[in-house]
């Protein structure tokens, strides 16, 4: 074996093994930092595989300057070459990555900047549907790079979990108000540079439908969850024996909405300008309170806000005003 292909086979075992390591080190019940773990060994793993597939096709990936007419690689203050970071790869002309994988990527780069300098906590379940994807372009890259020997697919089963997964959890999950300030912006402000058809698509965020799956015959194999897209035929003529949680499109409210909804349940002095004053004074178009969205120039309000106005309503309002 020459010397290329021995240290491009060590980088592909390597990458592999990283990977593996982020999987199980997330699976892993005990352990509260994974995210942060899964989202450095992912990085470390695509780097890899990036340069092993760089090394196959003998392109360069050392930083170097040309001096003349000679290369002068750039090293470390301990000598070592530097290599391409992952990005570069990714933005490198012949990248043999596709753009959502890339994407997904550079989302998980991008992340991994913000929380290097600040602590962070229960964004595992948020950020799940990134790194499912992640999981499932990797597997599927490394096969078609370097062939079906290397696959990883056998070693990426699912956690068991010791509760079910319900509407109110699902929507405990998308409030996340205790994440940093600079996370939940960091997630808002990249998702909006995708067009809509960045954003849906699997490679990026890999997002399912959960389907408790009923065997007809006893005997018949059994699995806990099944996934089926949510274009599919299977979803779109589901029958009631399945229970199904679908991600739908958020409500959105403009204020004269919500003012005519309190108005309706008897807040009778709530306006418009209370409505302002209100949400000027809690701060509600920060992102970082997740309570409505700008959608072309104009401001729309989820159930969220709604609810906070509610509450507002009831604590400021007498039983006479109403």
């Amino acid at each position: 074996m020459s010397k290329i292909s021995s240290i491009k086979m060590e980088l592909v075992k390597k990458s592999r093994e990283s990977t593996l390591a982020a999987v199980q080190i997330y699976n892993n019940p005990t352990i509260t930092f994974k995210a942060e773990s899964f989202i450095v060994l992912t990085i470390i793993s695509w780097t890899y595989l990036l340069h092993a597939y760089y090394r196959s096709k003998k392109i360069e990936y050392r930083y170097f300057d040309i001096k003349g007419s000679v290369r002068r690689y750039q090293k470390t203050k301990n000598g070592a070459y530097k290599h391409w970071e992952l990005e570069k790869c990714l933005n490198f002309q012949d990248s043999p990555i596709d753009r959502d994988t890339a994407n997904n990527l550079k989302f998980l780069i991008g992340l991994r900047h913000e929380i290097e300098h600040q602590m962070t906590s229960k964004i595992d379940e948020i950020l799940s549907a990134r790194f499912q994807a992640a999981c499932l372009n990797y597997n599927k890259y490394i096969i078609q790079l370097f062939g079906e020997k290397f696959s990883i697919s056998k070693y990426l089963s699912f956690s068991l979990q010791f509760s079910t997964i319900n509407t109110e959890q699902k929507e405990l999950l998308e409030e996340h108000t205790e994440l940093p300030s600079n996370i939940l912006s960091y997630i808002k402000t990249f998702d909006d540079d995708l067009s809509t058809e960045e954003y849906n698509s699997p490679e990026y965020a890999y997002r399912v439908l959960f389907v408790p799956k009923l065997v007809n015959h006893k005997g018949q194999a059994d699995k806990v969850i099944e996934f089926v897209k949510s274009d599919s035929p299977l979803a779109k003529g589901i029958n009631k024996e399945y229970t199904v949680i679908k991600e739908t499109e958020k409500q959105k409210y403009r204020p004269s909405k919500i003012v005519e909804k309190m108005k309706q349940e008897g807040f009778n002095e709530f306006s418009i300008s209370s409505h302002t004053y209100l949400w000027q004074k809690r701060d509600g178009k920060n992102p970082k309170n997740n309570f409505g969205i700008e959608i072309e120039g104009q401001w729309y309000w989820y159930e969220r806000w709604v609810d906070e106005v509610r509450k507002h309503c009831i604590k400021n309002y007498t039983e006479e005003e109403k």
